[in-house]
């Protein structure tokens, strides 16, 4: 899934999507009526779902700069020309300022 929209013109920026507040309600509803077989996995699940949503900006942009490296094949170092280069080449509406703010994102949020 691309994160980007408009395929016409070139992108200053990546918008984000949260949506692990919907994700988390519902499997706290889920967790209300299971049984109690059901209860330790629905909790992981509840636990996992805090702790994405409780992520930075910044960090959520890291993460999909570097599957958008990761799906392009890109092997390389993130702090290198090559990783801007292969970014916009992964996501070409992506301008050079987006994909150069992005890899500043990956270089302050190391996995």
């Amino acid at each position: 899934m691309s994160g980007l929209g408009d395929l016409s013109v070139e992108h200053n920026f990546v918008l984000l999507l949260r949506d692990a507040d919907v994700v988390g309600a519902a499997l706290r509803e889920a967790l209300e009526g299971a049984s109690p077989q059901e209860r330790p996995g629905l909790e992981r699940a509840v636990a996992l779902v805090e702790s994405v949503a409780a992520g930075t900006d910044g960090r959520l942009r890291a993460r999909w700069a570097r599957d958008r490296l990761a799906a392009a094949g890109f092997t390389g170092d993130v702090a290198a020309v090559a990783a801007v280069k292969a970014l916009r080449q992964a996501e070409p509406k992506l301008s050079l300022l987006a994909a150069a703010e992005l890899q500043k994102d990956m270089l302050a949020h190391p996995e």
